[in-house]
C-alpha cells in the first residue's frame, strides 16, 4: 500500500486525541515527545487527507494549558518529594542538575519562565510541577501557560502547515522524507535550544543571586 493510501486511513479524530494527549501528559510532567507529535500531525494536515491544522493547534494548545495546571496542582501538593521520587525514575529529565537549572530560571525569570519554557523541551516538562512546588500565584501562572501553550502549539502548526504545503510541489511522491525531515529538524532545534538553555543557567550561576526574587514575579 503506498504510504498516502495508509495516511488516508487514519481518523482525524484519532490524530486530534493524539495530539492533545501526548502534549497534555508531557506537560504533566512525563516524559513524551510533544513536540514531535505536533510536528507530525502538522504535516500530516498539509497532505490534504482530512485532519484540520486548525483542530491540531486547538488540540495541542488545549493539552499544553490543561497539562499544565493538572501538572502546577501536583506540584504544589507534592513539593521537593516529587522530585526526588521522579529523579529516581527518570534521572534523565529529572535529575539534581536538571531540576536545580529549572529552579534557578524560574527564580530569576518568574512567569517568563513559564512563558518561554514552552519552546524548550526539559522546562516543557518541568514547568507546570516546578511552578507549583515553588508556589508560583496560580492567576500568573495560568496567564503565562495559556498564551504560552496558544502561541507554541499554534506557531508551529502553522509553520509546519505552510511548509508542508510550499514542499509538497516538489515532494508530493514522497512525502514521509518530508515528514522524516520535519521530524529530525524539530529534534536537532530542541537540542541546540537546551544546550544553550544550559550554558546560559551555568553562567547565571556565577552571578550572585537577588535574595528578592522568587518565583512569584
Amino acid at each position: 500500500m503506498h504510504i498516502d493510501h495508509w495516511l488516508e486511513t487514519i481518523p482525524p479524530l484519532v490524530v486530534y486525541l493524539m495530539v492533545g494527549g501526548v502534549i497534555g501528559f508531557e506537560s504533566l510532567g512525563i516524559p513524551l515527545p510533544g513536540e514531535i507529535v505536533l510536528v507530525s500531525a502538522a504535516l500530516l494536515s498539509s497532505r490534504h487527507i482530512g485532519i484540520d491544522p486548525l483542530w491540531v493547534g486547538v488540540c495541542g494548545s488545549a493539552g499544553a494549558i490543561v497539562g499544565d495546571s493538572i501538572g502546577y496542582a501536583i506540584g504544589r501538593r507534592g513539593g521537593k518529594r516529587l522530585f526526588d521520587w521522579a529523579g529516581r525514575k527518570f534521572p534523565k529529565h529529572f535529575g539534581p542538575e536538571h531540576v536545580a537549572n529549572a529552579e534557578r530560571i524560574f527564580a530569576r525569570r518568574g512567569v517568563w519562565a513559564v512563558f518561554f519554557g514552552r519552546f524548550v523541551a526539559i522546562l516543557r516538562i518541568l514547568c507546570g510541577p516546578l511552578a507549583g512546588s515553588l508556589h508560583m500565584r496560580y492567576p500568573k501562572f495560568l496567564a503565562a501557560n495559556a498564551l504560552g501553550g496558544i502561541v507554541w502549539a499554534g506557531g508551529t502548526t502553522a509553520a509546519v502547515y505552510f511548509l508542508g504545503i510550499a514542499a509538497e510541489k516538489w515532494l508530493s511522491r514522497f512525502s514521509y522524507v518530508a515528514l522524516a525531515i520535519a521530524i529530525v529538524a524539530g529534534l536537532i532545534i530542541s537540542v541546540v535550544v537546551k544546550k544553550r538553555m544550559t550554558h546560559g543557567s551555568h553562567q547565571e550561576d556565577e552571578e550572585p543571586a537577588s535574595p528578592a526574587a522568587t518565583a512569584d514575579r
